[in-house]
């Protein structure tokens, strides 16, 4: 039913037998699934008459979309980083939105939020020599470091550096900084067993290990926080 309620939102017209065809089902499936989407709430107007179309209300799905913890988390981060922007434009219910978010979560997972968002940092903004050397990282690999870092695993990277070398290092992911707009991940470094900088967009594979780790006291990592202003 997930499918007609997207295709009834996304045609202004549809008639049942249209439906019908297009999802290989008959009028009298259609017709059922449609009554079982009326009984759930869902405002469905019909036009009456041979030839009558079906569509969902456009103003269905406000304030209805579920989003798993994760989809919320990255939702706080970017409302986040848009609010420590400071940009005039676009903020005015950013606020809102964010209270509206964090109030959604369950007590435990309210306290989940909040620790997380005490090891997500803002600093200074990088340089015009590093902004001109910035490049996006893979999709794969930032996945893989948004669920190590999310749910504090250990993870396998293969890290190029500055000269171009390559290095394969095995992480905890303690926090991640910003100095716009370059992404940095600040962790523990089991290679050199003490806590190093990395840039992400310079992360060129990422592997979990499903180790998990503790977080070590903030004052180890001295330095790599300089300008850690918190985000929320």
């Amino acid at each position: 039913m997930e499918l007609l309620a997207v295709q009834l939102q996304q045609e202004a017209h549809c008639t049942i037998s249209d439906l019908a065809a297009q999802f290989g089902v008959s009028a009298r499936t259609i017709a059922r699934d449609l009554s079982l989407m009326r009984d759930q709430g869902m405002l469905i107007d019909a036009d009456r008459g041979r030839g009558g179309g079906v569509r969902l209300d456009s103003n269905w799905g406000v304030g209805r979309m579920n989003l798993s913890y994760s989809e919320a988390v990255d939702l706080l981060i970017s409302i986040a980083v848009a609010e420590r922007m400071n940009s005039p434009m676009f903020l005015a219910n950013l606020g809102s939105v964010r209270r509206q978010l964090v109030a959604s979560f369950s007590p435990e997972k309210r306290n989940r939020v909040n620790r997380l968002n005490s090891r997500i940092l803002i600093g200074v903004t990088a340089s015009t020599y590093v902004q001109a050397s910035v490049a996006s990282p893979p999709a794969r690999v930032v996945q893989t470091l948004h669920r190590a870092f999310v749910d504090q695993e250990r993870l396998d990277i293969t890290y190029r550096r500055e000269d171009g070398q390559t290095s394969r290092r095995s992480i905890d992911p303690h926090y991640l900084l910003l100095k716009y707009p370059v992404w940095y991940v600040v962790a523990f470094d089991h290679l050199r067993q003490e806590p190093r900088t990395f840039r992400c967009d310079r992360l060129l594979a990422a592997t979990g290990t499903d180790t998990p780790f503790r977080l070590r006291p903030k004052a180890e990592f001295g330095a790599s926080l300089v300008g850690d202003d918190l985000l929320v």
